[in-house]
C-alpha cells in the first residue's frame, strides 16, 4: 500500500530573526541620555562651590593633598580616619594641574561613574543577564544630588564594582582589585566573601592579601604614619545618623541631656548612655561579621548572582550595624544592587528595590533636613527613624534571602544552576577542577 507524501515544509518569507539586537541600541541610547542628563544634574550642582559636598573638597581634601605631598600622613588631624591607600585619590587631582582641586577631583569622579556605568551594562549582556543594574546605577545615584561627586566614595565603588564583575572570569585580577579596594576604603574587602569554593576562592583571596600586603609596603615606604589613622578611628563616638544615633534621637525628644558636637570629623552624641550604645554597636558589628563566617561555612549552593549577593549582605550588615552612617555611605549599596541586578538568577532583587526609597530619604535627611536634625525635634527624627528601620529592614531582608538561597536545607541545584555556577566560578580556570575533591562543590561543566 503507497504512502501518502509526507506534507511540505513551508519556507517562511522572511527570516526569523532574534528581537534583541534590534531594541538593545534604543536600549542604550535612552540609558545613556539619562545618564547624561542626570549627570548634568550632579556636576551643576556641586560645579557652584557653595554645596557642603564641594565645600569639604575644597577645605578636607585640599588640605589632606597639601599634607600628603610633603611625604606624611595627616596624622595629627583626627578627621583622617582612612586606611593609608586612601591617599591616591586625595592625590590624583594633582595629575591635572590645569583644574583647580575640586574641578579635578569631579572629573575623576564622573571618570570613575562612567566607568561604573559602562562595566555594568556591558554585564548585562548574555544569557541570564540584564541591564537592569546599569539602570538602578544610573536612576539612583543622582538622587543622592551632588554628593556622590563631593565623596571619595565613588572611587571606591567603583574598585569594588571592577572587582565583583571580574571574579568570575579573572579571579586573580578581581581579588587584586579588592586588595586595592580595601586599602583604599575597608569595605571593597567584602567583595571575595561570596566566592565559589575552590581554586576561584584561593586564587582571589590569596590575590586580595597580595595587593593590600603590596600597596601597605609601597605606602609605608613614601610616607611616615601610615598606620596614623587606626588611632583617630578608635575615638568614634555614635553618629546622629546612625542607628544608636536614632535611639538617642528619640531619647532626646523625652528628656534625655544628651548633646551634639562635631566630633571626629562628624556630627555626634555626647552625653550619658552614648558609650554603652557605641559599645553595642560594635557588638553588634562583631554579630554580624560571626553571622557571615557561619554563611560562608555553610553555604552549599553558589549560582552565577552568588559572590554579588554575598557582598551586598556583608556591607548591608555592616553598614547598619555602624557607629556611622554617612549619606555617602548609600553610594556602596547602589553599586553592589546594581552588580546583582545584571544577573537574573539573583535573589536580592527587592532589597535592591527598598534600597531606592531609602536612598530618597537619606536625602531628604541630608542635606534638607540636616540643620534641624542637630537641633532635634519630631520632624527630623521622624527622617532619620524611617531611613534606618528601612535600612535595617533591607539588611535583614537580605541575609534572610542569602541563606535561603544557599545555605538552607533545599533540593540539589537545577542543571542550569550548575551551569551558571560553573559559570561563576571563574571560567577556564575552574572548569579544571576535580569537584570530587570538595564535596560542597558545585560540578562544572
Amino acid at each position: 500500500m503507497a504512502q501518502a507524501p509526507a506534507p511540505a515544509v513551508r519556507t517562511p518569507d522572511r527570516p526569523v530573526r532574534w528581537t534583541r539586537p534590534a531594541t538593545w541600541p534604543r536600549e542604550v541610547l535612552a540609558l545613556a541620555a539619562y545618564w547624561v542628563a542626570g549627570r548634568v544634574l550632579m556636576v551643576g550642582l556641586i560645579r557652584s562651590g557653595r554645596t557642603e559636598p564641594a565645600i569639604e573638597v575644597h577645605r578636607l581634601y585640599h588640605g589632606w593633598y597639601r599634607v600628603l605631598r610633603t611625604g606624611t600622613f595627616p596624622v595629627d588631624d583626627v578627621t583622617w580616619q582612612y586606611p593609608p591607600g586612601a591617599a591616591l585619590p586625595m592625590l590624583a587631582p594633582g595629575l591635572l594641574p590645569f583644574l583647580s582641586y575640586l574641578q579635578a577631583f569631579v572629573l575623576l569622579a564622573l571618570l570613575a561613574d562612567a566607568a561604573v556605568q559602562a562595566a555594568l551594562l556591558a554585564a548585562g549582556r548574555g544569557p541570564g543577564r540584564s541591564v537592569r543594574g546599569a539602570w538602578a546605577w544610573a536612576l539612583a545615584l543622582p538622587l543622592l544630588l551632588g554628593l556622590p561627586y563631593g565623596r571619595y566614595d565613588l572611587l571606591a565603588t567603583a574598585l569594588a564594582v571592577g572587582a565583583l564583575l571580574l571574579l568570575p572570569a579573572r579571579p586573580r585580577l578581581g581579588g587584586a582589585l579588592a586588595g586595592i579596594g580595601a586599602m583604599v576604603k575597608v569595605w571593597p574587602a567584602l567583595t571575595v566573601l561570596g566566592t565559589p569554593r575552590g581554586r576561584t576562592t584561593r586564587q582571589a583571596w590569596t590575590a586580595a592579601a597580595l595587593s593590600a600586603l603590596a600597596l601597605l609596603l609601597v605606602l609605608a615606604a613614601c610616607f611616615d604614619h601610615t598606620l596614623g589613622f587606626l588611632h583617630a578611628q578608635g575615638g568614634r563616638g555614635v553618629e546622629i545618623e546612625s542607628l544608636g544615633g536614632s535611639v538617642l534621637q528619640v531619647a532626646r525628644q523625652f528628656g534625655w541631656s544628651g548633646r551634639v558636637e562635631q566630633h571626629y570629623g562628624s556630627f555626634e552624641f555626647l552625653g550619658r548612655y552614648v558609650h554603652r550604645i557605641s559599645q553595642l554597636s560594635l557588638l553588634l558589628s562583631a554579630a554580624a561579621f560571626a553571622w557571615l563566617l557561619l554563611w560562608r561555612v555553610r553555604a552549599r549552593r553558589w549560582t552565577a548572582a552568588t559572590p554579588y549577593d554575598a557582598a551586598l549582605t556583608a556591607v548591608l550588615l555592616f553598614t547598619v550595624t555602624s557607629r556611622v552612617i554617612s549619606p555617602q555611605y548609600l553610594v556602596w549599596l547602589i553599586g553592589l544592587a546594581a552588580v546583582c541586578l545584571t544577573v537574573e538568577s539573583t535573589t536580592q532583587w527587592p532589597v535592591a528595590l527598598l534600597l531606592l526609597p531609602v536612598v530618597g530619604v537619606t536625602t531628604v535627611d541630608y542635606p534638607l533636613f540636616f540643620e534641624a536634625m542637630q537641633a532635634g525635634g519630631w520632624w527630623p527624627t521622624g527622617v532619620i527613624l524611617l531611613r534606618n528601620g528601612l535600612l535595617l529592614t533591607a539588611a535583614l531582608w537580605s541575609a534572610a534571602r542569602l541563606w535561603r538561597a544557599t545555605a538552607s536545607p533545599g533540593p540539589a541545584p537545577r542543571a542550569t544552576d550548575a551551569a551558571d555556577a560553573g559559570a561563576g566560578a571563574g571560567g577556564g580556570d575552574d572548569a579544571q577542577d576535580d569537584p570530587r575533591g570538595d564535596p560542597d562543590a558545585v560540578p562544572t561543566a
